[in-house]
């Protein structure tokens, strides 16, 4: 089928990326929702700049359509470029949502108005094998954002490699952090992989830090060959 991927650029999107791609669908544009609003409800916020040049990364055109993220509104901004995508010819919109009901129900509920199937292939997947996966496969994914215990500032802009996980396995035993962030502890961005044509070198960036969260900003980064 002509595909779309709702792509944020963390780890969830890249690997509903991934699945349609090894499924051989005709992925025909990547969706960035670009949100203007810190505390969206529905959309990944940090560095949600970087999908462009993810997108030129991975080879795939990417549409990208910003959004003040306002709780329920920001549905409004995403059922248009829905519509967009349909009128190009789109027929299923793959998602990353592995646990998360209220964003499934909403993009779904959508898909069915417009007329476009949504497919979210790690739906209920057990946490620890998948991001054990998302390693074993040879993605690059970084933390961008943490907002739990146990996540400190050292967190920020760390790879998320095998021995990330066996830490993050010792988090959740004793803080209840969701091994995959599904409860928000963690944002993600992948920077190389194997459906990636060339990788994200980061120039400059800088972490933010309040207290008990904080945020890692890509402020230069350029393509480089593989």
């Amino acid at each position: 089928m002509k595909a779309a991927v709702l792509f944020s650029g963390g780890k969830d999107s890249t690997m509903a990326l991934y699945y349609a791609l090894n499924k051989k669908e005709d992925v025909k544009f990547l969706l960035s929702m670009k949100s203007r609003n810190d505390e969206s409800y529905m959309f990944h916020v940090p560095n949600i700049h970087v999908t462009d040049l993810l997108a030129e990364a991975l080879e795939i055109p990417i549409m990208s359509v910003e959004t003040d993220g306002i709780k329920e509104e920001e549905l409004e901004d995403l059922r248009a470029a829905f519509e967009n995508l349909k009128s190009s010819g789109v027929e299923c919109i793959y998602t990353g949502a592995l646990y998360s009901q209220y964003q499934k129900s909403r993009i779904e509920k959508l898909g069915l108005e417009v007329g476009l199937e949504i497919i979210s292939p790690y739906w209920h997947v057990d946490e620890l094998e998948y991001m054990r996966e998302i390693v074993s496969l040879g993605f690059k994914i970084i933390i961008s954002g943490v907002a739990a215990w146990g996540l400190d500032e050292k967190w920020l802009g760390r790879v998320i490699d095998d021995a990330a996980i066996d830490e993050l396995v010792k988090l959740n035993e004793k803080y209840y952090v969701d091994i995959a962030f599904e409860g928000g502890e963690a944002e993600t961005l992948a920077i190389d992989g194997p459906i990636f044509k060339k990788k994200l070198k980061i120039l400059k960036d800088r972490k933010e830090w309040h207290h008990d969260s904080g945020v890692y900003i890509i402020e230069d980064a350029v393509l480089e060959e593989k």
